[in-house]
């Protein structure tokens, strides 16, 4: 196409330079449009980096084309006047900056949380195909090549520190939590984050880090809480992994982001030792209680 990729709308692209005739049959293309045409209302309408004013007629104009465009099954050619409809409405919006000066960014997928869950399914790519638990070879090329959709995206090194360290636990979680070194590999994802979270601003970017570190965290402690009965002697690595993983989310959140802790850090506060110290408490109340 000749362009800069942040200066482009992807999915409009897509539409403009696919045919019908591309797919097997015409269900096949009409699924792939609904498919562009959701992307393009979910980073312009439902989640856009800057906010819609109250009654936008650009954001009006573009609900009814691609209302129009997902109920009609008609193909949005290169030139069509369809493809025309919907260029004239997406470009305006896709070209607004924070600042209100024009831009040769288009802003259609760095809004949150569009970006981060967009940025995770292009993570996914960092995986074995044949080995689900399995990082492909190749892993520093391809985090190298995904670094490109970093401004498309609206993505920072700390917010890929995070993305990833959430899908390496997601994919832990989801290939039966045997594989201790997804865990130990998210855990050290987690460790690049810390280095930063201190520098977070941007309370919507708190709130994404507080809630997918407390999520982890919450996993770790139904585990560490009784862990006499949740590991044994095969499975000890696990469980350095666990504790690992579980201290350095507690650890980001209380003294990172909790605003009470550093009222408090006169006082002496150890939050590895206080944790540790609480996991091994519960499980020996625990197994007593048995």
């Amino acid at each position: 196409i000749g362009k800069q990729i942040e200066a482009m709308v992807l999915p409009l692209e897509f539409l403009q330079q696919s045919k019908a005739s591309d797919f097997l049959n015409p269900e096949e293309y009409e699924a792939w449009k609904v498919r562009n045409l959701k992307v393009l209302e979910a980073g312009l309408l439902l989640h856009p980096l800057v906010p819609l004013e109250k009654n936008d007629s650009a954001a009006g104009r573009l609900c009814q084309v691609l209302k129009g465009a997902s109920e009609r099954p008609t193909e949005i050619g290169k030139n069509s006047e369809s493809m025309q409809a919907l260029r004239s409405t997406v470009m305006p919006l896709a070209c607004r900056s924070l600042d209100g000066y024009p831009t040769d960014t288009c802003h259609w997928a760095d809004g949150l949380p569009l970006n981060l869950m967009l940025y995770q399914i292009l993570l996914e790519a960092c995986f074995d195909g044949n080995d689900k638990c399995a990082l492909i070879e190749e892993l520093n090329e391809v985090l190298n090549l995904l670094k490109k959709s970093w401004l498309m995206l609206g993505i920072n090194q700390m917010l890929h520190n995070l993305c990833f360290s959430w899908v390496l636990f997601n994919r832990f979680i989801a290939t039966g939590q045997v594989e201790s070194s997804l865990l130990f590999a998210s855990e050290n994802q987690l460790a690049e984050v810390a280095k930063n979270a201190k520098a977070i601003k941007d309370p919507l970017y708190a709130n994404i880090l507080k809630s997918s570190l407390s999520s982890m965290l919450g996993w770790t402690e139904k585990r560490l809480l009784a862990y006499h009965d949740t590991f044994q002697a095969d499975t000890i690595d696990l469980m350095q992994n666990t504790v690992a993983l579980g201290i350095s989310a507690a650890k980001i959140l209380v003294e990172d982001i909790s605003s009470q802790y550093h009222r408090r850090r006169r006082e002496g506060v150890d939050v590895s030792r206080n944790r540790v110290e609480a996991y091994i408490r519960s499980s020996i109340r625990t197994a007593f209680a048995q």
